[in-house]
C-alpha cells in the first residue's frame, strides 16, 4: 500500500510528504527490512493521517515475518502521537489494514493499531518513555507567537530549547532526541532555520555536545511535498553516538526519486568523499561542528572547505600572532564629533578619522574627516578647562548631554560612547567596510583612526599586504558567506564575530615568492591571483571546493 505522511499546521491541515520522501528518511535513519525490526522501537511524534507511519509499518511486517516473529507481539514496536482524534482515527484503520493484510486477526491488527496511535500531545506530559531505536517524521510547523499563552509556557517549561520566537518543531526534536536509546537515530523532513537562526541556538549546542550529526540534506527547491509548503526544509538525521562523518548535500528542483536513493546508497561508503548526480551535489565531512560554535552554511564544497581550514589553520584573531580584529569608534553624536573642520578644536584634538568612502577605491583615499577626540594616550577623558576650543566646540551641542552616557555621569559629558584605542593610532591597519557584497580589504597606513562602521585589523607579526592579499581571497570570503548575516540583494555583514573565524596560514610559513604575489594580488584588486596563491598556501585545491568561480577584479 501507498501511503503519504502528513503533518497538521495551525489549523491543522494537512501538508503531504511524497513517498520516496518517507522512503528515504527510513533508511537513513535504519528503519530497514534487513533488521529484526520487531526488536526495534519507532517513534512518529506527529503522526498525521498515517503518514510515516504507513511505510513504517509495512517495513515492519516485512522484517517480522521474514524471522517467523508473530504479530500479535509487536505492541512496542511502534508508538505514534497525535492530537487530532481525526487523525488518529485514520492511522488507526491503515495499521489495521496493513495487519490484516498480513494475516493478523481482527483482534490482534485493533489491539495492535490502538497500541501504536495515540491521541496526546507528544510534548506534555503523558507521552509513555519509550525508549526509541528511531524516531522519524515531519513535525508541525508553528510558531510559538501562534499558540495560547497557557501551551506555549507549558511547552517552555519541558523543553529548554524553545527559546525566543522560535516554533514548536524545535521541541520536537530534543524529546526524540532524549528517548533515543545509545545508537539510536532522528530522522525529520523539517525547516532548517534551527541550524542558522538565534532560536535555534540551545538545540545546536545540544545536539553538538551530546548527538552527532549523520545527514543534512538541504532540499529548498525540491518537490518534496504534494501541496507547496514555504518552510525551507531538510532532511535531517541525528544520532545518540559519538560524531563521526556526515554527509552534507545542496539539491535542486531536479532532486528526486532515484537521485535519492544512489544518495543513500553513496553515504554508505564512507571512503568515498564528495558526490554529484541530477540535481545533486553532497561531501561526506570527516566530522562535525563542535558545541558552541555557530554552524556554518553553504554548499556541501563549501562546508567541507571550512571544516578543513578549521581543523589544520589558527584563526585570524590570534593571541600568538599578535593579530587583533575590531570596530572602529562609536561616538554616540557624530554630528558633533564627527568633523571636516580641522580647526574644530585644539590640535592635539583633532584626529584624522577614516570612514567607509575612504575605502571606495580599492585604495585609502581620505576625505577629510576629523574625530573630535575627548581622550588622552592614557584613555583618560580630558579636562575641558584644559582645552577651551574643545569645551566650546562640543558644548554647541546640546543633544550630547541627553545622552544616557552623559546622564549617567554628568561629570563626563563630553566622552564619546568608546574610548580612543590610542595603541593602534600609528600602526598600520587592514580597514573592511560592514555591509558589503564581498570582502573589500583596504590597507591604511597608520594616520587615521576607523570609525564605527568600519572593522580593523592589525597585527605584530603579519606584512599587512600580505595579510590583505589572503583576505581579499574566495577563501576569506566563503568564510563570511558561511557564518555571517546575509542582507537583501546578497549584501553580507563583515562584523568583527565573522571576520575572527576567517582561518589563515602562519605567516613565517608563507615562501617570498608567494608573499610577493599576494601583495601584488592585494595591490591590484586580483580576487584571482588572490585566491589562486592564497590556494597554494593553504595546500588546497579551488576548483574541488568552487573557489574558481567569479570575476577577478573587485574595486567596487
Amino acid at each position: 500500500m501507498t501511503v503519504t505522511a502528513s503533518v497538521p499546521t495551525i489549523n491543522y491541515g494537512e501538508i503531504f510528504t511524497r513517498r520516496w520522501v518517507v522512503d528515504v528518511l527510513l533508511d537513513l535513519a535504519g528503519y530497514t527490512v534487513d533488521r529484526d525490526l520487531g526488536s526495534l522501537h519507532l517513534i512518529e511524534p506527529s503522526c498525521g493521517s498515517g503518514a510515516f507511519l504507513g511505510p513504517a509499518v509495512e517495513r515492519l511486517i516485512s522484517s517480522a515475518q521474514a524471522r517467523g516473529r508473530d504479530l500479535a507481539l509487536l505492541g512496542d514496536a511502534v508508538r505514534a502521537y497525535d492530537l487530532q482524534p481525526e487523525h488518529v482515527k485514520t492511522a488507526r484503520r491503515l495499521c489495521r489494514d496493513l495487519l490484516a493484510a498480513a494475516g493478523a486477526s481482527k483482534g490482534t491488527a485493533d489491539g495492535l493499531a490502538k497500541t501504536w496511535v495515540r491521541q496526546q500531545d507528544f510534548l506534555l506530559p503523558g507521552v509513555d518513555d519509550l525508549a526509541a531505536d528511531v524516531a522519524v517524521g515531519n513535525p508541525p510547523y508553528i510558531r510559538y507567537d501562534d499558540l495560547d499563552v497557557s501551551t506555549a509556557a507549558e511547552y517552555r517549561r519541558a523543553w529548554k530549547t524553545m527559546k525566543g520566537r522560535g516554533d514548536i518543531y524545535v521541541g520536537f526534536y530534543e524529546r526524540c532526541l532524549a528517548m533515543l536509546k545509545p545508537g539510536g537515530r532522528v530522522g525529520f523532513i523539517c525547516a532548517d532555520r534551527w541550524m542558522r537562526n538565534q532560536y535555534g541556538g540551545v538545540l545546536r549546542d545540544l545536539v553538538s555536545s551530546r548527538y552527532s550529526v549523520q545527514h543534512v540534506w538541504t532540499m529548498h527547491d525540491v518537490d518534496a511535498f504534494e501541496s507547496e509548503v514555504s518552510a525551507y526544509p531538510a532532511i535531517t538525521v541525528l544520532a545518540n553516538h559519538p560524531q563521526g562523518t556526515a554527509v552534507v548535500a545542496d539539491t535542486t528542483a531536479a532532486f528526486g526519486e532515484s537521485s535519492a536513493q544512489a544518495l543513500v546508497k553513496w553515504s554508505r561508503d564512507e571512503s568515498l568523499t564528495h558526490f554529484t548526480d541530477t540535481g545533486v551535489r553532497a561531501h561526506c565531512l570527516p566530522h562535525w561542528f563542535p558545541s558552541g560554535e555557530m554552524w556554518p552554511t553553504g554548499s556541501p564544497a563549501r562546508l567541507a572547505l571550512i571544516e578543513r581550514l578549521n581543523d589544520g589553520f589558527a584563526s585570524l584573531h590570534n593571541a600568538a600572532t599578535g593579530t587583533r580584529v575590531s570596530i572602529g569608534i562609536a561616538t554616540g553624536a557624530d554630528k558633533a564629533y564627527v568633523t571636516k573642520d580641522a580647526d574644530a578644536a585644539e590640535e592635539s584634538r583633532m584626529l584624522p578619522l577614516a570612514m567607509r568612502r575612504d575605502l571606495m577605491s580599492g585604495s585609502f583615499e581620505w576625505q577629510g574627516n576629523y574625530l573630535v577626540n575627548p581622550w588622552d594616550a592614557e584613555g583618560n577623558l580630558v579636562d575641558l578647562a584644559d582645552y577651551p576650543r574643545l569645551a566650546a566646540h562640543l558644548s554647541a551641542y546640546p543633544a550630547i548631554k541627553d545622552r544616557f552616557v552623559a546622564k549617567k555621569n554628568p561629570d563626563s559629558w563630553h566622552r564619546t560612547i568608546d574610548k580612543v584605542n590610542a595603541s593602534i593610532i600609528g600602526r598600520p591597519k587592514l580597514l573592511l567596510q560592514d555591509m558589503k557584497a564581498r570582502i573589500h580589504p583596504v590597507l591604511e597606513n597608520g594616520r587615521h583612526y576607523p570609525h564605527h562602521n568600519l572593522y580593523y585589523v592589525v597585527s605584530d607579526t603579519w606584512d599587512m599586504e600580505v595579510l590583505g592579499g589572503i583576505l581579499l581571497s574566495r577563501i576569506a570570503q566563503a568564510f563570511i558567506e558561511a557564518y555571517c548575516v546575509r542582507m537583501r540583494g546578497g549584501t553580507l555583514r563583515f562584523q568583527a564575530q565573522y571576520l575572527k573565524r576567517i582561518r589563515v596560514p602562519d605567516p613565517a610559513m608563507i615562501d617570498a615568492d608567494d608573499a610577493d604575489e599576494l601583495r601584488r594580488a592585494f595591490k591590484a584588486r586580483d580576487v584571482t591571483l588572490a585566491t589562486t596563491v592564497a590556494a597554494k598556501v593553504y595546500g588546497i585545491d579551488p576548483a574541488k571546493y568552487e573557489l574558481d568561480e567569479g570575476g577577478g577584479t573587485d574595486v567596487a
